[in-house]
């Protein structure tokens, strides 16, 4: 079964995620601070790590920035900040999804189900129970590389390149633009982002609003002054070559 790491400070909170988990088939380990998680994840390894920002050795973004310096393993953020830019900071510093608090264990579990997969375990019908899921071999990606404008985006390397530089994505900033990048020209709505890029139908539309902020600052553009991402009010959003 999945192995989950709960990193929360406040005991109550750290059970009631514990006994959720547990209840949907998860192995969980918990620890009560940062330096408790880093040590956790250099001496056993787990499958993903939920972690909360408000602990009392480390702010939980310094923990985060740790933890990726050391491991790859997905990182669910679980935070009271709903700030739009502390959220793409965190997205930027490792995060692979965030929570803002409160949340549901049903929001919880299908966020963690989510992230999982997208590393390579396939937990069943959104939750753990039953064994962990073999990591399969990556399926031959239908999306070959594209070029719009100065942008290039290959799917198959992962790799995107504006004017020749390479952009720094996170993985589903880059799994934004490579679907984006396949739909050229296509005006995509944030409903069909979420069921086809997330493939997950408890997120938001906020979510999908975070990450495009965020890739718009990448790709050295604002919202108000777009170039290669347009806004069409009240239908989606599409990719374009900037004239």
């Amino acid at each position: 079964m999945p192995s989950v790491l709960v990193v929360e400070d406040d005991p109550s909170i750290r059970q009631s995620l514990i006994e959720v988990l547990a209840e949907h088939g998860y192995a969980v380990r918990s620890v009560g601070d940062g330096f408790g998680a880093l040590r956790e994840v250099t001496q056993t390894p787990v499958d993903a790590v939920v972690l909360d920002l408000g602990l009392p050795d480390l702010d939980g973004g310094d923990a985060l920035r740790m933890i990726r310096g050391i491991s790859s393993v997905p990182v669910l953020v679980a935070t009271a900040r709903d700030d739009e830019t502390e959220i793409i900071k965190l997205l930027n510093a490792g995060a692979d999804d965030y929570l803002v608090k409160p949340f549901s264990g049903g929001q919880l579990i299908a966020r963690l189900s989510a992230v999982l997969r997208r590393a390579g375990h396939v937990p069943s019908a959104g939750t753990a129970h039953g064994a962990q899921g073999a990591r399969p071999a990556p399926a031959a990606d239908p999306m070959g590389a594209t070029t719009v404008g100065e942008l290039a985006v290959d799917p198959g390397a992962r790799t995107a390149y504006l004017a020749g530089r390479e952009l720094h994505l996170t993985r589903r900033e880059f799994d934004l633009l490579a679907f984006l990048a396949h739909h050229t020209g296509q005006v995509v709505s944030k409903r069909r982002l979420l069921t086809e890029v997330w493939r997950e139908p408890y997120v938001d539309d906020q979510t999908v609003d975070v990450h495009l902020s965020s890739l718009r600052r990448k790709l050295g553009e604002r919202a108000a002054a777009p170039r290669y991402l347009l806004t069409v009010r009240g239908v989606g959003i599409k990719l374009v070559a900037p004239r």
